[in-house]
This record gives C-alpha cells, structure tokens and sequence, in this order.
C-alpha cells in the first residue's frame, strides 16, 4: 500500500480548471494582458438608461448588460434582489462571466422562469453564471427555475452555471437543460428543493453534458415548506420529444464527482436515472456517472440509489452508495416502461456498495427480459455482517460479479448527517459554511472517506478508474473502490487551509 499525500484542493475537477486557464493564456496570447478584461456593473440602484455599466453609474439589468457588453467582459452584480426574468443572451467568442460580486448576495427571484437561456432570434454560446442564488419568488410561481435550450431554429452552447445556489421551484424543476442545447456546464453548484414529480436537473435531448462538483439534497422544511414525498430523481438524463429536435436520445452526458443525500421524494424515483419517460427509443446512451457519493441518511423510502429505464451504454463506475436506503433495491432499478427497448449494455465497475445497517434485503430489481449486455466486474459489497441477498428472478447480483470485494469498507456512519441548506440572514449555510466549496469538502471527507484496513483499499480495476476521486486526488497505480480515496494522512497543512 502506498502513502498518498492529499493536495487538497478545489472539489471540482482538475480539467474544467485547466481548461479555463488554457483559454486565459489563449486570450492573453492573443489580445494583450489579461488586466484588459472590460469589467462592467450592474446593481439595484443602477439605470439601464442613461447609465453606462460602470462602478459609478451601473446599469439596473443583467440583460441590458448582456446586450451592450463587448466579448471576453466580465459583469459583476452587486448584492441585492432582482425581481423578474432574466434573459441571458450573447454569443460571444473568447466568453462573458456574469458574477455575483459577493458570493450568493445577489438573489435572483421571479415567479416565472428566473433565468432563460435561449432566444429564437440569434445563437447563444459561450457565458458564465457564477454564485448566485437563484429560486422562485414562491407559490403559484410558472415552470421550471432556470431554462438552457436552443431557440427556435437558434443553438445554445457552451454555457456555463458556476458555484450557485439553485433552490426552491415551486412549479417543476429547478434546472432544466433540453431541445438540443450542447456542452452545457454545470459546475460545484448546491441544488434543493424542486417541486412535485420533477427533478433538480433534467437533461433532456441534448448532446456534451457535464454535471460535476454539485450537492444534491431536498430539505422541505428549512425553507417553510412540506414535504409530500413526491418528488422525482434528483437527476434524470432522457429525450421526452423524439424527433423534434436534431437528437434522438440524450447522449455524451457524465454526471461526475457529486453529492446526494437527504432523500425526500417519491418511492418510485432514485437519486439519479437515465430514461424516464416510456419511448420506443432509447433516451439515453453513451453516458458516464462516476466518483458521486450517495448517502442514505433519510427513512424516506426510495426505489434504489440509481436506474435506467430503456437506455444503453451506460457506465457506472467508482461511486460510493453508503447508508440504509429504506425501499424496493439498494444499488438499481433497470427496466422497461411503456413502448421502451431493452435496456443495454450498462456496465458497473469499482462501485462501493455498503449498508453498514444489515437491512439490505434486496440488491436489485433486474428482470432478465428487459436488459442485455450487463457488466458486473471488481465492485464492493457490504450488509452489515449479513449475506448480500441473491433473487434468481433478477438479472443482476453480487453473484454475478466475476470479481467481486466482499468486506466492510470501514465508511463513517451517516447517522445525524444535517442538510447544507442555504442561511440568508447568515450569509452562510446550516453548518457554518460560507461557500459551496466548503460544504462539498466536508460532506465528502465526513461520509465518504474509508478508514484503515477498509476492505477495498487498493482493489480496483485501473482500467475502469477515472484519474482522480471525488475530492479532485490522483488516483495512482493502486486506486480504491468507490468515489474517494483512502488517505494514510500525513501532517501536512496545505494553503488552502485544509488538513489531509
């Protein structure tokens, strides 16, 4: 076993950030220092009219800035409540960053759609959201928070939502990506509380998806609201329109390095499921769900962890789902429904499964008429000291797995886990966290992180590994099962402020 020394560094992927320095010395390269970035402002008190976006007269909109603002600009909002849509528009070349100036203080509120990304007079492409908090104004509000698709007869690409709060539909879901729209970024943002039978993201219809660095969770009560248990996935990947527009199927989308937890919905849903909707197509294919960490910390029933639904090529691999997950199967639902093909070639590799209860009764809900092509290989199993259960009528088991790692992965326990949900009063959210980033550390370190002679340490598969784990480490020669590394810690204190 090797000693590993944690970096400890952002939770978000090494490559976006390597790729947006690329694009900075490319801009740099080519058009001057970087100090000739044109910042602009916009605030409460501003005028769209007669102001001119600076520090001193700042315009009223995001809009009216979008619309005036020269390439490679950055917008800065300062803190305040903007009541009313929001169009985000622009095509830009080198991009646009549209920031909150202090982190989460500029709250955006609309009982519509807040932010819509689309326009069906010209193409949209290359603009960042970054820290804001963004929610319905409340009840009765229209569908959806915030909307990125393509215009009529116009794309939308390359967009980018960064280290937002996204919260609080009150009439569908909280971000919805679909009809066509492609390499959309959805990067270290905190989502809760979408409404009815819908989800936090739904990605529908569209090509180049990355979801990556998020916190997941539903927490009802924290914003003075009830819980019906009926809510849907906390993602859904799917094409609901067939041929409407240029893609059949949602394809290309990875759902990497995020957190669930805190389960309040539907005893149908899981966590995370590709195809939804019953088609005699498959939704979904060539898509990767890697390094997420499931918590199961709810009594709230749930139909299992992660589904498929008349989808193919999909790859789960290095996820950790820990906990009790009270519902029908522990680990999947994959299936038909309605006019839906068979669902194939789903594959599974370094996966941790553990219940550290022993109340895992049920593995799966596999019927063998309604897949092919399903792969088993190199993943970890725990009950609690108990058997894993085997059902002859499912198709998939832990009998299946040609090599499989039975033993306790030595995970902390989930018990008392309390929900980040966002304090306004406190700028800060429940914990004592100021930023997304900080709540991402600490949920991953606290329930993902095996101790000692956790069985796993060291047993997967390096040909079916991502490079890093959850918290953005290499993963080396040797890596573990499931979503992050284990770390024979070193006293070393980083400068960033966190220990390994």
């Amino acid at each position: 076993m090797s000693i590993r020394v944690d970096a400890s560094r952002d939770p978000l992927s090494a490559r976006p950030r390597r790729l947006a320095v690329s694009c900075l010395l490319l801009f740099v390269l080519c058009c001057g220092s970087a100090s000739a970035q044109a910042t602009y402002h916009v605030a409460t008190t501003g005028s769209d009219q007669p102001g001119n976006g600076s520090q001193a007269q700042p315009w009223r909109t995001i809009t009216y800035a979008l619309d005036r603002v020269p390439d490679g600009s950055l917008i800065l909002v300062e803190p305040g409540t903007y009541t009313g849509r929001v169009r985000i528009r622009g095509n830009f070349t080198q991009g646009v960053t549209v920031r909150s100036r202090l982190p989460y203080q500029a709250q955006l509120r609309a009982s519509e759609t807040v932010l819509t990304i689309y326009n069906d007079a010209a193409d949209i492409a290359n603009i960042s959201i970054e820290g804001f908090d963004i929610a319905h104004s409340g009840a009765g509000a229209g569908a959806l928070v915030v909307q990125i698709q393509d215009g009529f007869g116009r794309e939308t690409r390359d967009i980018t939502l960064r280290d937002n709060i996204l919260r609080d539909s009150w009439n569908n879901d909280i971000l919805k990506i679909n009809n066509g729209a492609s390499g959309i970024r959805v990067i270290g943002n905190l989502f809760y509380n979408q409404q009815g039978s819908d989800e936090h993201i739904d990605i529908n219809s569209v090509d180049d998806v990355l979801v990556e660095g998020n916190v997941f969770f539903n927490n009802f009560a924290a914003s003075g609201r009830t819980n019906a248990n009926d809510t849907s996935a906390y993602i859904v990947v799917k094409d609901s329109n067939g041929g409407d527009d240029e893609y059949l199927g949602a394809r290309n989308v990875r759902v990497r390095s995020n957190l669930f937890l805190n389960w309040q919905g539907s005893a149908g849903s899981p966590f995370l499921l590709f195809g939804e909707d019953g088609h005699p197509y498959h939704e979904a294919y060539d898509c990767v769900a890697e390094n997420n960490l499931f918590i199961g910390n709810a009594t709230n029933p749930m139909r299992a962890a992660f589904g498929v639904k008349g989808a193919r090529d999909i790859t789960f691999r290095a996820n950790t789902v820990v906990g009790d997950l009270p519902g029908n199967a522990f680990a999947m639902r994959l299936n038909r429904e309605g006019s839906n093909p068979v669902v194939q070639n789903i594959r599974f590799f370094n996966n941790l499964w553990s219940d550290p209860t022993g109340t895992m009764n049920d593995f799966s809900d596999v019927l063998p008429a309604d897949v092919s092509g399903i792969v088993l290989r190199r993943n970890g199993y725990w009950n609690g000291g108990s058997a894993i259960p085997q059902d002859p009528g499912d198709a998939v088991n832990s009998a299946n797995d040609a090599e499989p790692r039975l033993g306790d992965p030595r995970l902390p326990p989930v018990s008392g886990v309390v929900t980040p949900h966002w304090l306004p009063a406190q700028s800060q959210f429940n914990g004592g966290f100021t930023r997304i980033a900080e709540v991402f550390q600490h949920y991953a370190r606290t329930y993902g992180q095996t101790a000692a002679g956790g069985a796993g340490i060291d047993q997967a598969d390096p040909t079916q590994m991502p490079a890093d784990d959850l918290l953005g480490r290499a993963r080396g020669a040797l890596p573990d099962l499931g979503a992050v590394e284990f770390l024979e810690t070193v006293p070393l204190l980083f400068a960033n402020g966190f220990e390994p």
